[in-house]
């Protein structure tokens, strides 16, 4: 009986033996999961928020797994090429593991999957070094919106402010941030005062794959990026 894909050994990056031992058991559990569930994606995100990923991940934990981290150890789990691929056609997903990437096993229709990927997104603050969705600019005179005790941290943050019979009131107009510009921390700490929310966590599928068939959904990708090497 032929050996199975599965259980070929696994050569990883020379490391302390705590951290290989993690990433030896990240490929297995992947591997467990190409058996174990009908078919896998990959998909990309924006502006990753941990507890509002965790939430949608609880969404989808009776009948899908997710993983994040190295794409070099997914990518390895899988296989990178023909040669060494668990499931015919598999490298053609760790092709398209690039950059901010994630892997979805699942065994909801795709359809399902589609609707709640495309659905799903969630707006917060933005951070330091993000990009400025808007133009924010305050408008001299005062800001009600703040309390006299705020005074020194709006100054500390450069805003040209004073106190005018206990009311923060600015003594020019002010741009927070411009838009296409990076966000300093400053900005990034005024926009969150004033409550405005720039950044959008959301979640792009990439491809799927299953026993039967491969599809790409991200438009633009070329039929070279997923042909064998």
């Amino acid at each position: 009986m032929p050996k199975s894909k599965r259980d070929r050994p696994v050569t990883l990056s020379k490391t302390k033996k705590k951290g290989r031992v993690h990433k030896e058991n990240v490929v297995n559990s992947i591997r467990d999961a190409v058996e174990n569930y009908d078919s896998v994606y990959v998909f990309t995100f924006e502006n990753m928020r941990n507890l509002k990923f965790k939430e949608f991940r609880e969404r989808l934990k009776s009948s899908s797994r997710f993983f994040l981290g190295s794409n070099k150890v997914m990518q390895v789990a899988l296989g990178r090429s023909v040669a060494d691929e668990i499931g015919s056609g598999l490298h053609k997903i760790s092709k398209l593991l690039r950059g901010d990437s994630g892997l979805c096993f699942t065994s909801l229709p795709k359809e399902e999957i589609q609707r709640l990927f495309d659905e799903y997104e969630d707006y917060d603050f933005a951070r330091t070094g993000s990009t400025a969705t808007e133009t924010v600019e305050l408008k001299e005179g005062p800001l009600d919106q703040f309390t006299h005790e705020m005074e020194p941290f709006l100054r500390k943050q450069g805003m040209p402010v004073r106190l005018n019979k206990g009311v923060v009131e600015l003594v020019s107009d002010y741009v927070v941030c411009e838009e296409g510009k990076p966000l300093s921390p400053e900005s990034a700490r005024i926009l969150r005062l004033l409550g405005i929310k720039m950044a959008t966590f959301k979640l792009h599928l990439i491809c799927r794959w299953s026993s039967e068939d491969f599809e790409v959904y991200k438009e633009g990708l070329e039929d070279s990026d997923v042909e064998s090497s």
